[in-house]
């Protein structure tokens, strides 16, 4: 039934081999910079190059701070804790998300407030958002408060889904008259620019990710961008075990996590950073490609926004149903073509069914249609 959409990715990839969904490319000085980093036996927490990546993806950013973290995961989970969420707050967030979001709310004890996605960004829907916060909260003593659980909502967690930028201005304006914080979820999105600024740098933080499967990598990885000088500090001390600084006492003055990303990462980080406009370039050759074939074939290929550049981390077609999705699903893996559904709703997950939902209706339409197919940066 899919035979032609086979054929047509085997061909752009030439071969009949099995193909990734999205494999890293190690092409620049990684392996120099590796080995300059064991030489130096610096390969944890402290080294040049864990300095030197976070200077240069801050100046990369147009980020005034970055701070490098263990992983994505660990970043999210400081910028909650940097926007005081806890056991007696809520979060505002998107279900159409991978589980590391609402992963890092729980870790907190705070609760997700799930609400719409667009469907043309697959991020929060702007319009959700305002609709939500008109009706069921109120600001006191600029706070805003759940109507429904009395809560108080600190955060929102936004997220630009597979690359593409959501409507983050137009969150950015609501969440400031609500007086909450804004945390952007730039973990697939390194690189991604929206009106002229990089994602994760609209929010008070933005959070990235360099797991293996991201547009640049050291195998793990993640870090806070910010223009707020305290906020940054604040998240460096929680990342290095809150220690206060000293030439030998072990004095800690807050509960603070192991988070800091090792040296030897940073060392792969800043090869690949050097490398990431020629990512960037090649993926979007890529999609270009891609949309070509696939919207003289019948299906729907997913562009970017406008007003955006993206990244096109992982690209995406949109099925009939999910019957034909599931149908693809199957055909193309098992001709060793890696595709992957969109991630099951948080909403449906066990752990957050209790959560507090708007309309998703737009969220459920695309859970049952959106497929990733490979996006190797191969051009």
């Amino acid at each position: 039934m899919f035979e032609n959409v086979i054929n047509f990715i085997q061909d752009t990839y030439k071969t009949k081999e099995f193909i990734p969904l999205h494999e890293p490319r190690f092409s620049g000085n990684e392996k120099k910079y590796l080995n300059e980093c064991i030489d130096s036996t610096f390969v944890s927490s402290v080294g040049k190059f864990v300095d030197e990546f976070e200077e240069k993806i801050a100046n990369y950013t147009g980020a005034k701070y970055a701070i490098a973290t263990s992983n994505g995961t660990s970043a999210l989970h400081i910028s909650l804790l940097l926007a005081d969420v806890d056991q007696n707050s809520e979060v505002i967030t998107q279900p159409l998300t991978f589980v590391a979001t609402c992963n890092a709310i729980s870790y907190c004890g705070a609760q997700p407030i799930f609400l719409d996605v667009d469907k043309d960004t697959m991020g929060l829907s702007p319009s959700a958002l305002k609709y939500f916060l008109e009706n069921h909260t109120t600001v006191k003593k600029q706070q805003c408060i759940n109507n429904k659980t009395g809560k108080v909502i600190k955060a929102c967690v936004p997220m630009h889904t597979f690359g593409h930028p959501c409507r983050i201005d137009e969150i950015k304006e609501i969440c400031d008259k609500y007086h909450v914080f804004l945390i952007e979820d730039a973990a697939e999105s390194v690189g991604s620019i929206y009106k002229g600024k990089h994602t994760g740098t609209f929010g008070q933080v933005g959070v990235m990710s360099f797991n293996g499967n991201k547009i640049i990598t050291a195998g793990g990885g993640g870090c806070i961008v910010t223009n707020d000088k305290a906020l940054a500090k604040k998240a460096k001390h929680l990342t290095t075990t809150a220690k206060v600084q000293h030439k030998w006492d072990f004095n800690h003055d807050m509960v603070g996590y192991n988070y800091r990303m090792p040296n030897l990462n940073a060392a792969l980080l800043v090869a690949q950073l050097e490398n990431l406009d020629n990512f960037i370039s090649s993926k979007r050759k890529l999609a270009n490609v891609y949309e070509t074939f696939f919207n003289s074939n019948n299906y729907v290929f997913v562009k970017e926004p406008m007003d955006s550049k993206s990244n096109y981390w992982l690209n995406s077609i949109l099925l009939k149903n999910k019957q034909q999705r599931d149908e693809f699903l199957d055909e193309t893996n098992s001709s060793g073509i890696m595709t992957r559904p969109i991630w099951t709703l948080m909403n449906k997950l066990p752990m957050f069914g209790c959560a507090q939902c708007g309309d998703l209706k737009n969220s459920e339409w695309l859970e049952d249609r959106v497929v990733n197919i490979p996006s190797s940066a191969i051009l």
